[in-house]
């Protein structure tokens, strides 16, 4: 396999998984690496060798960005991305409403709720001296008393 039909399967491989801009970046980036290796002295055949499938090297790029929070799919996608960006900011800027994530309600929810049980037991721990003493009288009271 030549150069071309490598960065040819490569791109191919990445336009259903990244939006166009980033296939684009990819694909200069190893064009780069290439020539640059290239000019080190190995041969091309070896660079391309080392560098395995485009289709698992591709593979490896999307799930990067998959991790790193990219958007995934085709070019409308990114597009219709940009523009709920865009609107969103427009709603910061008015003082609009913004959606929030829901992995991060999730973590607001959680972070309250492990506060209010600390509170809870910070209470009964600094109220438990008095509680118990008085529990003790108190059943005590009522056995003697139903005797």
């Amino acid at each position: 396999m030549d150069r071309t039909e490598f960065m040819d399967r490569l791109q191919r491989a990445l336009a259903g998984g990244v939006n166009s801009s980033q296939v684009a970046e990819n694909v200069r980036y190893y064009q780069d690496y290439i020539d640059t290796e290239i000019r080190k002295g190995r041969s091309e055949a070896d660079v391309l060798s080392s560098l395995g499938d485009p289709r698992l090297l591709a593979k490896s790029i999307i799930e990067a960005n998959k991790r790193a929070g990219y958007i995934e799919g085709t070019n409308q996608n990114f597009d219709e991305e940009r523009q709920e960006d865009s609107v969103r900011e427009g709603a910061r800027a008015s003082g609009g409403t913004v959606r929030m994530p829901g992995w991060l309600i999730i973590l607001i929810v959680t972070v309250v709720a492990l506060l209010i049980i600390g509170v809870i037991f910070s209470v009964i721990s600094f109220l438990a001296p008095i509680i118990i003493p008085v529990l003790i009288v108190v059943l005590l009271y009522n056995f003697i008393r139903s005797r």
